[in-house]
């Protein structure tokens, strides 16, 4: 299919005009017109790269792209190195941060509920990107929760509570968002779960007897991205692969 094709589809899917953003959403590098082999991944990195043209990708699918705001604007050193090798191979980068979190069908939130169990019963948190939900009923307690998560994501979380605590109701936003901790504490949850930890989250989370789950910003954002990737490839006939460089944060 052509990549101008692919682009707007997907702008129009994950709705990205409604979205304030820290980045730019959408086709961020410019490569081949027509897109045979797509591949997607977390993060853009240079490893990254290397294995999707590796993997013959016309474009690559990612959460994490380029441009942040409050970056140096130029493209030197580490951000030169990753965009030259994907030009020098006409490799086209589509990148969507918040609109990926958010999507109610591929968002990282929502596909990560999904592998733990969880029931999204409500949304809040800026731009009503967080969640809120009920556990399956075969978890009562945070013990059995931080198992489940562990079996999960093939990764041991942070976890500051009492393992005997009784969780029924819990609050989760995947990556980077312990900055919607106290919101969570407001709703009544018993727990929220993202994927890093700040120290004053850790205070908090005694204080007010609301466990916090920290799980790994990698390992929350791996689902979304690959959910995609699948939905494109099976509604346009396209071939696609999930290539996952190993982060430990």
């Amino acid at each position: 299919m052509r990549m101008s094709e692919l682009e707007t589809y997907l702008n129009q899917l994950l709705d990205i005009t409604h979205f304030h953003d820290y980045c730019p959403n959408g086709l961020q590098v410019e490569g081949r017109s027509e897109v045979y082999q797509l591949v997607s991944g977390v993060t853009a990195s240079f490893d990254f790269i290397q294995a999707a043209v590796a993997a013959g990708a016309d474009a690559v699918l990612v959460h994490h792209g380029y441009f942040w705001r409050g970056e140096d604007l130029r493209i030197v050193g580490m951000k030169h190195r990753r965009i030259a090798l994907l030009m020098a191979h006409n490799v086209g980068l589509l990148s969507y941060h918040l609109p990926l979190d958010a999507h109610p069908e591929f968002g990282n939130n929502i596909q990560l509920a999904r592998r733990l169990g969880f029931t999204e019963t409500s949304r809040f948190g800026d731009q009503n990107i967080a969640m809120e939900g009920t556990l399956p009923p075969q978890l009562a307690n945070l013990k059995e929760l931080r198992i489940s998560i562990e079996r999960t994501l093939s990764r041991t979380p942070l976890v500051v509570g009492d393992d005997e605590k009784t969780v029924r109701r819990v609050a989760w936003c995947t990556g980077g968002a312990q900055g919607f901790f106290d919101e969570a504490v407001q709703l009544g949850v018993d727990a929220f779960i993202t994927g890093e930890i700040s120290e004053q989250n850790v205070h908090s989370a005694r204080e007010s007897g609301v466990a916090f789950i920290s799980a790994g910003h990698h390992a929350t954002e791996r689902y979304g991205v690959q959910a995609l990737g699948e939905h494109i490839a099976q509604k346009f006939g396209i071939a696609h692969q999930f290539i996952d460089v190993d982060n430990p944060v």
